[in-house]
């Protein structure tokens, strides 16, 4: 493998980490800033509504952290 596929292939996993660790505090920052346990609203409750507020700020964030990569 050339330094140049080498260098490429460690920054690709560098941000992929750092994604993932923006991804997990933006979903326990969602948890602690909203009254109630999402977690517990979803999987006990089967709330849909708040399944569907989860998934939309999941799909924000995946593309904020996509166009802060690119």
């Amino acid at each position: 493998m050339s330094e140049l596929g080498l260098q490429y292939l460690i920054s690709t996993v560098v941000y992929s980490v750092l994604g993932f660790v923006l991804f997990v505090g933006a979903l326990y920052a969602i948890e602690k800033i909203t009254r109630f346990s999402v977690s517990r609203k979803v999987v006990e409750e089967g709330n849909s509504a708040v399944a569907i507020v989860v998934a939309s700020i999941v799909i924000a964030m995946g593309i904020i952290i996509s166009a802060a990569i690119h």
